[in-house]
């Protein structure tokens, strides 16, 4: 008898039906795709973004198509943790797959208040904490930028809550592998990365910058190469399950993060192009492993070949 495949995959006593999430930011808190796609052949949805108060985000423009990519400019807009709670996560808490609240905050206090109010919900499996964040004033980068702030923010946080928790990062930074293992020492329980590079677009006729916030994050495939080089780097460096983003259209480019060393990844640009993306590719795993003959996906994680 034919065996199917394990996609499956466990984080932190979390067990996942397959390795593909789809990122916070690009599926808005789930519903907006619940008729395009049967959310239940997820492996999890990540919320966008939740802060203590509502947001309205940036002025516009806020996001622009670039070559290989996009540059948004959102800044974090989301309805507040208590409509949040009220609201999205009565639905939420019915699908068949596993639910990651993306966390985000102006200051640790910020971030301390939305998880321990989220602390007393059911629905939720896991919190990825959003600390590269490069479009918002305050906060969101300011504490994924250096070690020692990103230490204390996700120690705090930990501190608050029973929920095991993600520290999103930021490749705006010096070092990458040196706040990996900050965040490690702080009790994180995965980390996932990269979150979008700091980008610019210019309309040459009006002399002016595109997005009325002036820089954004560039997303797409423009950015796998520099995403897959600190996914490997990073995987190397700390002893947590890695998440890799960054680019991922189709099953190769999730299959490439899996042999530098992540474990799950999360489709975000993607989701735009097709909002099936995310499914074909957890069908393209399926076949490719079955025509690999590989038992078990996470038997990829880690195997790159270096001579």
């Amino acid at each position: 008898m034919k065996q199917n495949p394990d996609l499956s995959v466990k984080i932190a006593g979390v067990k996942f039906s397959n390795p593909v999430l789809v990122a916070s930011g690009t599926f808005g808190y789930g519903e907006e795709y619940n008729d395009l796609i049967d959310l239940s052949k997820l492996g999890g949805i990540i919320t966008k973004s939740i802060t203590k108060n509502p947001r309205e985000g940036n002025p516009p423009p806020r996001t622009v198509e670039t070559s290989s990519g996009m540059l948004n400019a959102i800044g974090l807009a989301n309805v507040g943790v208590d409509r949040f709670i009220k609201e999205k996560l009565p639905f939420l808490r019915k699908l068949r797959t596993r639910i990651i609240v993306n966390v985000a905050g102006s200051t640790i206090g910020e971030y301390v208040e939305v998880v321990k109010r989220l602390n007393r919900c059911k629905g939720i499996d896991m919190l990825e904490i959003n600390i590269s964040c490069p479009n918002v004033k305050e906060g969101g980068l300011d504490f994924g930028s250096k070690p020692q702030s990103a230490h204390v923010c996700i120690k705090q946080i930990k501190d608050h809550t029973s929920y095991p928790i993600i520290a999103k990062l930021s490749p705006n930074v010096t070092d990458i592998v040196e706040v990996a293992c900050a965040v490690q020492e702080a009790g994180a329980d995965a980390i996932s990365l990269i979150n979008t590079l700091i980008g610019m677009a210019v309309d040459i006729e009006k002399r002016k910058p595109i997005l009325g916030n002036i820089t954004g994050g560039l997303s797409g495939p423009a950015i796998k190469p520099v995403a897959l080089a600190m996914v490997w780097k990073v995987a190397k460096a700390v002893n947590l399950p890695v998440i890799g983003i960054g680019g991922i259209l189709n099953t190769q480019d999730a299959l490439e993060f899996f042999l530098v060393g992540a474990c799950m990844i999360q489709i975000g640009t993607g989701n735009f192009v097709d909002p099936q993306t995310s499914i074909k590719v957890v069908n393209g795993l399926n076949g490719y492993c079955e025509r690999a003959k590989i038992r078990k996906i996470t038997d990829l994680v880690s195997k790159l070949k270096i001579d």
